[in-house]
């Protein structure tokens, strides 16, 4: 546990001196206060109150935004320290390979924390001064910061296995991106796709669409985050599937994060530093 403390305070710092995070900041507070902003003049028209109407905003915002930085936070967190020569020095001391993924991961969730928990908390200052915050708007926003915390949490160890198999910071951050292409948007067209291939009925829409929705855990966080109701659907352009509902979603997306810190700790057993 020492190790891992002390790989997770090390990997802090360096993120603290890190211009990502200090754009992450301000990217996650610019936009929440402007979706706020622009969402409040449709709240009457949807009959929802400012804040949810916010947070069906936020969560599609957050389904781009958090996985890119979570991915660009770890892209090259096993492959950078190859480079840099560092690695064979950490691997020396008494702790399995593992806490080095876990040391990281503690440092780069609590960086990503930072940014949301201000972004998202810009969206609730500025939703103060208009007075329209109420106890049910504040939970769902607590519950969206949880599932994007979850969502971080799974690409930031699809990141980790990325920089453990490509040995190469570089070719890391090519496979990132297309990491990111593939689970967050033409993952959706596909599915757009298919549904405009299939019959309104026919078996992909009734059978398999809704699984498929659930498998990928940008759409289990959408699934999980989105408010509930016709109205916050309209506002944040998502309907859910009628069989993607239940506890299915949530699983996924709490599994995600645990299967793929299985990867990045498969992978990193092959690296000789």
């Amino acid at each position: 546990m020492r190790a891992i403390l002390a790989i997770a305070a090390s990997e802090f710092r360096i993120s603290r001196r890190n211009n990502l995070l200090r754009a992450s900041v301000v990217i996650m507070v610019l936009f929440s206060c402007a979706l706020t902003l622009l969402g409040s003049g449709a709240t009457g028209t949807l009959g929802v109150d400012m804040l949810t109407a916010s947070s069906a905003s936020l969560a599609t915002l957050s389904v781009y935004i958090v996985p890119l930085i979570a991915l660009l936070l770890s892209f090259d967190a096993i492959a950078g320290e190859v480079e840099r020569g560092t690695l064979a020095l950490v691997l020396t001391y008494p702790a399995p390979r593992f806490s080095l993924i876990i040391g990281k991961l503690f440092a780069h969730l609590l960086s990503l924390a930072v940014a949301l928990v201000l972004g998202y908390g810009a969206a609730i200052v500025v939703t103060m001064f208009m007075g329209a915050v109420n106890v049910a708007g504040l939970l769902i926003m607590l519950k969206l910061l949880f599932g994007a915390v979850l969502l971080g949490a799974a690409f930031l160890g699809l990141g980790y296995a990325l920089s453990a198999w490509s040995r190469s910071a570089g070719a890391a951050a090519g496979y990132v991106i297309g990491v990111w292409l593939v689970f967050v948007v033409l993952y959706d067209i596909g599915l757009l796709a298919g549904l405009m291939v299939d019959a309104s009925d026919g078996i992909f829409t009734k059978e398999f669409f809704p699984w498929l929705l659930i498998a990928n855990p940008a759409d289990a966080f959408r699934l999980v985050t989105l408010p509930s109701g016709q109205a916050a659907e309209l506002a944040s352009g998502f309907v859910t599937s009628a069989n993607a509902v239940g506890l299915a979603p949530l699983l996924s997306l709490v599994i995600w994060p645990v299967f793929t810190l299985v990867l990045a700790w498969t992978a990193i057993q092959r690296v000789e530093p």
